[in-house]
């Protein structure tokens, strides 16, 4: 596993940029979906094994709320948008005036409105990572769970049959006004899909 930390190490300059324009263009797409500025900035970008991911989030039984979908095209893999529940309720308040009362108990409108949200995260880094590899990645419809950590990855890893053995992070903050809300967008490619990445990035990779 020492090839991801090195690519992040190397090559964090790259991710980094793919990173920061997905997170404009998913700025703008909130901006337009609720009426009112958002800004996002993205803290950090690096490589990190797959059996570290859960860590990344506060451990394998940390409740957690998840978007996932398949991605298709090119360089296909998996894609999941990670909140812990405070985090997803300063994220209703803040971008819908959602008051969240239970932590895992959530209404079909407020599952509606993190659904949405991380559908546009999805399509913005996506595209962000298609404009600077011009590759086609394409994502599927998403769906959300909440449960723990660990139990979503393995359920993950059952829905799309594979998951490649490391996964590119993408710290992501929201701001709106004096809020601030953490969440984190795991990438996973295919075993196969990660040479591709790469190589179309100018990365060096083995």
């Amino acid at each position: 596993m020492d090839i991801f930390r090195n690519l992040a190490e190397i090559n964090v300059d790259v991710l980094r940029e793919v990173g920061n324009i997905g997170a404009g263009h998913a700025a703008t797409a909130l901006s337009r979906l609720v009426d009112k500025p958002i800004d996002m900035a993205v803290p950090a970008v690096r490589m990190l094994p797959f059996d570290e991911i859960a860590e990344q989030v506060g451990g394998p039984e940390q409740l957690v709320i998840a978007t996932f979908l398949r991605v298709e095209g090119d360089a296909p893999g998996n894609l999941f948008f990670i909140l812990k529940p405070h985090a997803s309720k300063k994220l209703l308040r803040s971008l819908s005036g959602i008051e969240v009362i239970s932590d895992d108990d959530y209404t079909e409108m407020e599952i509606s409105a993190l659904s949405e949200i991380g559908n546009i995260l999805a399509g913005s880094y996506l595209s962000s990572l298609a404009d600077f590899t011009g590759l086609y990645m394409t994502p599927t419809v998403p769906a959300l769970a909440i449960d723990m950590a660990g139990a979503i990855l393995s359920f993950g890893l059952m829905q799309f049959g594979q998951m490649g053995d490391g996964a590119l992070l993408i710290d992501t903050t929201f701001l709106e006004g004096d809020e601030e809300v953490e969440g984190q967008f795991f990438l996973i490619p295919d075993p196969s899909s990660f040479a591709k990445i790469f190589r179309a990035l100018g990365v060096p990779y083995e």
